[in-house]
């Protein structure tokens, strides 16, 4: 039985923000946290078991209300090859990036990437529905975001489409935000925003936060919290990891561990949208990585420091550069900035003259 009011839940949502409000400053988005019942929007998840398959967990199944109200991103919808396709972000990470906005009552706000709604909600429960506007790519999880926040009586402008290209007919914005990783900041948006407005999105493995100025022009800074959102939706070649049996090794000093870790947020800003896997050996231990990228470049990493690479892209290139460029452990995110303009866009390392990567 649904639960139309999100009564039942009212207990664990004021706990819930409670544990989110340990360790930060105070915030306002707090109470919407609280008001909004997160089960309107996450109705049922899937989770993985041992050996990764899917099973999908509904309200009444043994956990659900605890794992809902737990800092947890939940996987809501996958393709018809088990891969995700949406998700409701980790409430953490939501949080950092609302407060981030600075946003205020009144202002109008501009979200890419609908999901489920409940981000949606959140912004309504603050700002008003009217003010709020909301664009995802995939007209099937907005048809069901639609309902779920008519449950909660809240009725944000919520549009199938292309976010990139933003909602000119209800702009400008004060505020804008993403919730679907990006590698650029989409031209339309920026233009739709008004001078001084704040916007927040991740880039890469991480948030970007900046300021537009006038005549198309951005600057800012990314928070010190990791982030992992969905990519949006474009077609890829597979990797070629048979290609490279024909490729000679290289020998590097670069370990595979650097790539998984210590360099992985400078190689999202690098490399923009590739991808990687790992091998284990029985004791579970990395034996080796592969990174590639949407063209079909790919390259491979042993841990015996035998490097491959193939393709029209030289992906072991970039590694061993970043790695020349930050040989001391893994670099802050809140030490890279980025920078917009006509000419283009860079994000950059230090300070705006340091070392960059076109975006």
């Amino acid at each position: 039985m649904t639960d139309p009011t999100g009564t039942a839940s009212a207990s664990p949502r004021a706990r819930f923000a409670a544990a989110l409000a340990q360790g930060r400053p105070p915030s306002r988005w707090l109470a919407a946290f609280a008001d909004v019942p997160r089960e309107h929007f996450v109705p049922s998840f899937y989770e993985q078991d041992g050996q990764g398959r899917w099973h999908e967990v509904s309200q009444g199944d043994p956990g659900y209300l605890d794992t809902v109200y737990s800092d947890t991103a939940l996987t809501t919808q996958l393709d018809a090859h088990g891969v995700p396709t949406s998700s409701s972000s980790e409430p953490g990470l939501m949080l950092a990036m609302l407060d981030a906005l600075d946003a205020e009552a009144g202002h109008r706000l501009f979200e890419l990437g609908t999901g489920t709604g409940y981000n949606a909600a959140l912004a309504s429960s603050l700002l008003g529905s009217d003010n709020v506007v909301s664009v995802d790519v995939d007209p099937g999880l907005v048809r069901r975001a639609r309902r779920n926040l008519e449950r909660g009586g809240y009725r944000p402008h919520v549009y199938a489409g292309d976010g990139a290209e933003g909602r000119p007919d209800r702009a400008p914005y004060d505020r804008v935000i993403a919730t679907a990783a990006l590698r650029r900041i989409p031209p339309a948006l920026l233009a739709q925003a008004r001078a001084g407005a704040v916007v927040v999105t991740p880039i890469g493995f991480g948030v970007a936060r900046f300021v537009v100025s006038e005549g198309g022009e951005a600057s800012g800074r990314f928070l010190p919290v990791p982030a992992y959102f969905m990519p949006r939706r474009r077609p890829a070649k597979a990797p070629d990891f048979a290609g490279l049996e024909a490729q000679a090794g290289t020998a590097t000093s670069v370990r595979v561990t650097d790539v998984l870790e210590r360099l992985k947020f400078p190689l999202s800003l690098a490399l923009p949208g590739h991808r990687s896997c790992s091998w284990l050996d029985d004791e579970g231990e990395v034996t080796g990585v592969g990174l590639w990228t949407e063209d079909g470049s790919t390259a491979t990493l042993h841990a015996s420091g035998k490097a491959r690479q193939t393709g029209p892209r030289r992906l072991w290139d970039a590694v061993e550069e970043l790695a020349s460029a930050f040989p001391d452990g893994a670099p802050a995110r809140e030490d890279f900035g980025l920078t917009v303009t006509p000419a283009g866009q860079r994000a950059w390392y230090g300070e705006a003259d340091g070392p960059s990567w076109a975006l």
